[in-house]
């Protein structure tokens, strides 16, 4: 049962949510029959176990998991992300869907598309029991399959980690981790340099997770759809700065595309360009009053 001194004027579908919720985190795991979606920045081996340690043999081979989280390099190597705690998800749900996005803040955590719970509170020891947290158990099932909605939208536009993408993050961490406690002890050159190096690797890592599926501008078009669903229409110079915003990593300034010794401009814009003419081709999108607008299907 859920904690009553937890409740504040709930609705009888809502109940908030305050400091140690890993109770009604369990509650809600266990409910699920059929799907679980598992959705934080941050994932460490307390939150992998706390999910293992439900879950149990009770997973069965037609459970599908959705894990959306962010394993920027800096994450990893201050181990605020886990790479081994995802992977023990995954050992424990092999055909779970493992997917990396980048600027993920959301913390949501779904079971069968009927409750759902949406908090502060990462996947972690602080996240479930240690910090201050807040937040919401929904149990409505056109609340709790929209929330799940969102998720798998934000999903759509990270990169999907296979398992030996994430076995290589996993030897990336414990180098990170390395690094990151030398650079921080001394603070010289060197270990500034090592720290870097892993990183960057980590970082390209990711960035090759992300093209797995196709070019650049294949991760851009589903963009584009996104921010034309979530805004209206939107003209070319609009959109720069929101692609930019969601995938750092895929637009970087400092690379400039050359033909013939000459500049024309910012590569990924040129990607950019490259998404919304395919879109456009396939009748996604339109051109009208310098504004792009989704196709009514």
């Amino acid at each position: 049962m859920l904690n009553a001194p937890s409740q504040v004027n709930p609705s009888p579908r809502t109940v908030v949510l305050a400091d140690s919720w890993q109770q009604d985190f369990e509650e809600v795991l266990g409910f699920a029959k059929h799907r679980i979606t598992l959705c934080a920045p941050y994932i460490t081996g307390y939150g992998a176990d706390v999910v293992r340690s439900v879950r149990g043999m009770a997973s069965g081979d037609g459970l599908g998991v959705l894990i959306l989280t962010d394993f920027s390099p800096l994450a990893i190597s201050t181990g605020s992300t886990e790479p081994a705690a995802v992977a023990l998800l995954r050992e424990q749900f092999p055909t779970c869907r493992c997917v990396h996005l980048p600027r993920l803040h959301a913390k949501v955590y779904v079971a069968d598309r009927a409750r759902a719970i949406v908090t502060s509170g990462n996947l972690t020891y602080g996240g479930l029991m240690g910090n201050h947290e807040c937040g919401l158990l929904v149990d409505d099932t056109l609340a709790a399959a929209r929330v799940d909605d969102e998720v798998a939208e934000y999903a759509g536009l990270g990169a999907e980690v296979d398992t030996a993408r994430l076995d290589e993050l996993c030897g990336l961490a414990v180098d990170a981790r390395a690094a990151y406690k030398a650079q921080a002890a001394s603070a010289s050159r060197e270990s500034t340099r090592r720290l870097r190096a892993v990183l960057r690797s980590a970082s390209d890592t990711l960035v090759r997770a992300r093209l797995a599926e196709g070019p650049v501008h294949s991760v851009f078009a589903r963009t584009i759809e996104f921010l034309l669903r979530r805004h209206g229409a939107l003209t070319t110079e609009q959109m720069h700065p929101m692609i930019q915003h969601m995938h750092p990593d895929l637009c970087d300034d400092s690379v400039d595309r050359v033909i013939d010794g000459k500049r024309f401009g910012k590569k990924w814009k040129h990607a950019v360009r490259t998404a919304q003419q395919k879109l456009k081709r396939d009748g996604l999108v339109r051109l009208a009053d310098d504004r792009w607008h989704l196709v009514d299907r």
